[in-house]
C-alpha cells in the first residue's frame, strides 16, 4: 500500500497526451487517438433531435436532484436491467461521474477519512481524494489474477491500515477487469463485515463482454452507486451522470449538490432522459468495441506487447511494454511523436509499477485501430 503526501497531486497524463496530440494535429499531422476513453460515435440520433427541439426554449436550473423525468427513467432502468426497485427520490443527476465522486466523498465521510482504491486504477480517484483532503489506501491487483479484486485482498489491506471507504469499479479502468456476481457479493459482504462504506463505480456498465453487468444495488442498499452516460451512451462531453444513495445520505448529498453544482446541465438531462430508451443504438456500439477488442489484442500480442488478458469489459487494453521500455511516459511520448499513435502511460494508473505498462483505448473506429497497428509495426521494427 502507498502513503501519499498532501501535495502528491499529479497531472492526468491521458489529458496531457491528448493535448500534445492536438498540438501535432495543429501542425498538420494525423494522429491515431487511443489515449482517451471516448466513444468514436455520437449519441443516438434521437438524443440529438430531442436537444434540438428543446433549444428554442429557455433552459433554467432544474431540481438539484435532477429532472423527475430523468430520475423516473433511471428507476425504470434499474427495474428492467437489474430487477431492483429504486425510489427516484434516492437518485441524483450529476455533472458526470466526476461530480458524483465529489458528492459521495463529502456526503459519506468525515474530513481526512481514508478511502481505498485498487492499483492500477483510474488516476482521478487519487487526485480527487487528495485534492479534497482525504487519505488514500491503494490495494494492488495483478494480471496473474486477471486484475480482479477479492474480499481477501480487502481484508488484508484493512488489517494493515484500516480505512473507512472502498471505491471500486467493475468493469475497471485501465484493465477492463470485471467481477461476476459472486465476486461482487464477496466484496460487498467483506465491506459490510468490516464496516467499510462501499462506493460502486458502474460507469462502464453495459460494456461487459462476458454477460450482463451486475449492480451493487442487486446485493445491497447500503452502497453508493455512481454511473454515467459518457461511455455506454456515447455522451462524454455532455457531462451527465447519476448516483443512487442510501436514504441516510440522500439529503446531505442534495445539499452539497445545491451548493457545489446547483444542478446538472438541463440540456444534458433532457438528452440523458431520451438516451435511456436508445439501448439498441448503444448495443450496436458495444458490438463494434468487441470487434476492436479482438483486433487490437491480437495485433498488440503479435508486435510483442504483453497482454495476458484482453479484459472482461470497458474498452481498454492494459499492456506490458517490458520488451520495449521501462519508462511508460517516455515510450508514449516517443510513440506519439514518431508513429503518430496516442496512448496513455501506465504511470497514470499506477505510480508504483505503471512504468511497465501502457493503456490503449479501443473505443474509436475500426479504421483507427487498423491504422494504429500498422504504424506501431513500423515503430517497433525501428526499435521504438
Amino acid at each position: 500500500m502507498t502513503d501519499f503526501a498532501a501535495d502528491a497531486l499529479r497531472p492526468f497524463l491521458a489529458m496531457d497526451i491528448l493535448k500534445q496530440a492536438r498540438a501535432l494535429e495543429g501542425q498538420g499531422r494525423t494522429i491515431c487517438h487511443l489515449e482517451v476513453g471516448e466513444p468514436g460515435q455520437p449519441p443516438a440520433p434521437r438524443v440529438i433531435e430531442a436537444v434540438a427541439r428543446a433549444l428554442p426554449n429557455p433552459q433554467g436550473y432544474t431540481n438539484a436532484k435532477g429532472m423527475i423525468e430523468l430520475r423516473q427513467g433511471l428507476a425504470q432502468y434499474y427495474e428492467q436491467q437489474h430487477g431492483v426497485a429504486v425510489d427516484p427520490e434516492l437518485i441524483l443527476a450529476t455533472m458526470g461521474s466526476s461530480a458524483g465522486f465529489i458528492l459521495a466523498f463529502h456526503a459519506a465521510f468525515r474530513p481526512g477519512a481514508r478511502i481505498a482504491i485498487t492499483r492500477p486504477g483510474y488516476p482521478a480517484y487519487v487526485n480527487t481524494l487528495l485534492g479534497l483532503g482525504f487519505g488514500v489506501v491503494e490495494i494492488p491487483v495483478s494480471a496473474a489474477n486477471g486484475w480482479h479484486l477479492t474480499g481477501a485482498d480487502i481484508a488484508r489491506a484493512y488489517a494493515e491500515k484500516p480505512f473507512e471507504g472502498l471505491l471500486f469499479a467493475s468493469p475497471a479502468n485501465p484493465t477492463g477487469a470485471s467481477v461476476d456476481r459472486g465476486g461482487l457479493a464477496d466484496i460487498v459482504a467483506t465491506c459490510a463485515r468490516l464496516g467499510i462504506t462501499f462506493i460502486s463505480d458502474e460507469i462502464y456498465h453495459g460494456l461487459d463482454y462476458r454477460g450482463p453487468s451486475v449492480s451493487a444495488l442487486e446485493l445491497t442498499r447500503d452502497a453508493i452507486v455512481i454511473n454515467s452516460f459518457s461511455k455506454y451512451y456515447c455522451m462524454t462531453g455532455w457531462r451527465i451522470g447519476w448516483m443512487v444513495l442510501p436514504e441516510a445520505l440522500i439529503r446531505r448529498a442534495e445539499i452539497l449538490q445545491q451548493n457545489l453544482f446547483i444542478s446538472a446541465p438541463t440540456l444534458s438531462q433532457i438528452a440523458a432522459t431520451v438516451a435511456l430508451g436508445e439501448r439498441d443504438y448503444a448495443e450496436v456500439q458495444k458490438a463494434s468495441y468487441a470487434q476492436n477488442r479482438d483486433l487490437l489484442a491480437s495485433g498488440l500480442r503479435e508486435l510483442g506487447f504483453d497482454l495476458p488478458t484482453s479484459g472482461d469489459g470497458a474498452f481498454y487494453a492494459y499492456t506490458g511494454i517490458a520488451r520495449f521500455s521501462n519508462d511508460s511516459r517516455a515510450f508514449c511520448e516517443q510513440m506519439l511523436e514518431v508513429a503518430g499513435v496516442a496512448a496513455t502511460p501506465g504511470l497514470d494508473f499506477d505510480r508504483t509499477d505503471g512504468n511497465g505498462f501502457v493503456r490503449f483505448s479501443y473505443a474509436g473506429t475500426r479504421q483507427t485501430i487498423e491504422a494504429a497497428l500498422e504504424r506501431l509495426r513500423g515503430f517497433v521494427r525501428a526499435g521504438g
